[in-house]
């Protein structure tokens, strides 16, 4: 499942036998022509003095003299006078537009980020890149099938839908073939190339992770100082990730529910997390069948309280239209909130996504296991379960040969510092307990009890003043003994709300 974390503006996933690393990066030499750099349109890269420009890769890295795509790159430079180098930021996805993180720095306490030039882009497939991947842009309309198919023909029209969509991003040609994670980590090597630089640092956001595990894998090297904020278990690309997110969203709507039952006096929904989520079930079972000013059905409400599970932010904004809904009828506040996650119209996120999962490895091809492993799972966590099946179905059908994924291995890179809220949802723990233990010269900062999702730099001084002094100096928390984490911060608090 796909939510894209921007720390700008929080809401914005996851092997057999693998190829070791030497294999993978055994591409003929690509040396890219340097970026013309000149003035952003985006009015906030503008304020912040940005400059932007294409920096034109190579479809196909087995052929570097072929077809060209090209990537939307954008610069803030530094304000010191001695420079750290460049930092490339991705915000998460796959799918994500990284393009206006190049703002990120001013984000850093202590002005450690100014020694910096912060480098955002998008990467291939995604946003202003061009061509931007797009297969059938009203995919994500109002009052679709219910999600959860309890009967066979719900489950065969969703079956349908998918393939569907599968076969009509076939119409993007041979993109589809180039747009696994490894063709991604060769872009960031072609924008080190092209920036003129020995060396990068790195920022990675979710999915962004993962592709600092590949690009550090097969460049070492090249790696100066990175930040991995809420990693993907590279032990899970991607099937059995997601259905770990499953279980995992199921707790932190849980713990939504009780902390909206906390405040009934505000809220009016029920005194118990119980309550609320008898409540919630029971307005999704009226959904079904007298949608909400005939938009809003039961996925799309579904979807809406999904960003609960993935961020502590917003909150209140979905308690407020919970309770507007239960007590006035108000459905325009929920459509607003469903068309800000999954908007109408642009489904450029949810190609790129599919493109880069249903072929960074062989997804099952048996509609058996899928159905056997998703009842299973839903059993023990009804919230997103089947949603999150459906969101990955396409790749049964997906119209472009799945590769293999890299083997990930941090054990000649220089350092790098992880982060992760212990009850992360989209990135569970467990993922960044593995990634510190590949990355031996590598430090993880854990906040126990926290659910949100990549939310470095969004103001917990115990976190983000310790990604500054990394990001200033170099130096790391002391890592500990064992396999836990090396440093503890206490996450932000929950919000809380106006009382009446």
């Amino acid at each position: 499942m796909n939510k894209v974390f921007s720390t700008v503006a929080a809401a914005g996933l996851l092997a057999g036998l693998v190829v070791a690393a030497p294999a993978a990066a055994a591409a003929p030499d690509f040396d890219p022509a340097p970026i013309a750099w000149g003035a952003c349109t985006s009015p906030s890269l503008q304020k912040a003095g940005a400059q932007c420009g294409f920096l034109q890769v190579p479809l196909d890295y087995a052929n570097p003299s072929g077809a060209k795509i090209s990537l939307a790159v954008s610069r803030v430079r530094h304000t010191t006078a001695q420079s750290q180098g460049v930092m490339l930021v991705n915000p998460g996805g796959p799918g994500g537009s990284g393009l206006g993180l190049s703002v990120l720095g001013k984000y850093v306490p202590n002005h450690a980020g100014d020694s910096y030039d912060w480098i955002g882009f998008d990467p291939r497939g995604v946003g202003a890149s061009k061509p931007a991947l797009s297969c059938d842009p009203g995919y994500f309309g109002y009052d679709r099938p219910g999600y959860v198919p309890n009967t066979p023909q719900l489950e065969q029209t969703w079956l349908a839908s998918s393939k569907a969509y599968a076969l009509a991003c076939a119409k993007n040609g041979p993109l589809l073939e180039h747009m696994k994670t490894t063709d991604s980590a060769r872009d960031m090597e072609s924008l080190r190339k092209a920036l003129g630089q020995r060396q990068i640092n790195y920022y990675g956001f979710s999915y962004g992770t993962y592709l600092g595990q590949v690009y550090s894998t097969l460049y070492p090297q090249r790696v100066r100082r990175m930040v991995l904020d809420s990693n993907v278990d590279p032990r899970k690309v991607w099937y059995e990730a997601n259905l770990g997110q499953d279980v995992a969203f199921d707790r932190n709507i849980k713990i939504y529910f009780d902390w909206i039952a906390k405040y009934d006096n505000v809220y009016h929904l029920g005194t118990s997390g119980d309550a609320v989520e008898d409540l919630w079930y029971a307005e999704q079972k009226k959904l079904a069948q007298h949608p909400a000013g005939g938009v809003i059905g039961p996925d799309e409400w579904s979807d809406i309280f999904l960003q609960a599970g993935y961020y502590r932010f917003g909150w209140e904004d979905m308690a407020k239209a919970f309770s507007g809904w239960v007590h006035d009828g108000d459905w325009q506040t929920l459509k607003k909130l469903y068309d800000n996650t999954d908007t109408p119209g642009d489904d450029n996120n949810f190609a790129v996504y599919n493109a880069v999962q249903c072929t960074d490895t062989q997804w099952p091809t048996s509609w058996n296991k899928w159905r056997a492993d998703n009842w299973a799972t839903y059993y023990r966590a009804p919230f997103e379960t089947w949603g999150n099946a459906w969101y990955n179905a396409p790749c049964l059908f997906w119209p472009a040969k799945a590769g293999t994924p890299v083997t990930i291995n941090g054990a000649k890179v220089a350092g790098a510092l992880l982060i992760d809220e212990e009850l992360d949802a989209a990135t569970p723990f467990a993922g960044s307990l593995q990634v510190r233990k590949l990355y031996p010269a590598s430090s993880l900062i854990a906040e126990p009890g926290g659910t949100t999702h990549a939310d470095s730099l969004s103001g917990d001084a115990c976190v983000d003043d310790q990604v500054a002094d990394y990001l200033a100096t170099g130096k790391l928390p002391a890592r500990k003994p064992g396999n836990g984490p090396d440093a503890i911060c206490a996450p932000l608090p929950d919000p809380v709300p106006a009382q009446p």
